[in-house]
């Protein structure tokens, strides 16, 4: 009997493992969340079966006090995840900048020209619009926002040049 068991259990890892590799990522996805739940089910059917129901409520009991501390877990991860990695390149990703080497800091202050380039208004622009433009920048590559130090500094430089000069 255990050898039939064995074979059986051998053939179907042996079917999932084939039709695993067939998937897309997609399908991998969904699949390993339906593999999660069926193994779920099973050990919670098993446990409630053999009448130790009770270890899994101690365990349940025991991960609560850890459900607190999850979201500063989780934004204790985004900022590890958020770090520079490296042999990372020195070109910026998506958004704003996309493509676009970083330049070295310059020794001289940013031109009247340059901020306005940066904040994408004309030269004679009111200080309601640079306000605008800055903060509408800022939203897409804000730091928190998962955007660029960089970039946040250049326009907040842009922005100040440009309102410096108008007092």
């Amino acid at each position: 009997m255990q050898w039939i068991i064995g074979i059986a259990l051998a053939a179907a890892v042996f079917v999932i493992l084939k039709k695993w590799g067939a998937l897309t990522p997609e399908g991998k996805k969904a699949a390993t969340w339906k593999f999660v739940a069926v193994i779920g089910g099973a050990l919670l059917l098993f446990m409630v079966l053999t009448g130790r129901v009770h270890v899994l409520t101690a365990a349940v009991a025991a991960l609560i006090p850890l459900l607190r501390k999850a979201p500063a877990l989780l934004r204790l991860l985004s900022l590890a995840g958020r770090r520079d990695q490296p042999g990372a390149s020195g070109t910026a990703g998506d958004g704003a900048g996309a493509g676009q080497h970083q330049r070295a800091a310059a020794s001289s202050t940013m031109s009247r020209r340059e901020a306005c380039e940066i904040l994408g208004v004309d030269e004679d622009c009111s200080a309601d619009e640079v306000v605008t433009a800055h903060r509408r920048l800022m939203q897409k590559i804000h730091p928190d926002r998962g955007g660029n130090d960089y970039l946040a500094a250049k326009v907040n430089e842009a922005k100040s040049v440009l309102l410096g000069r108008r007092s």
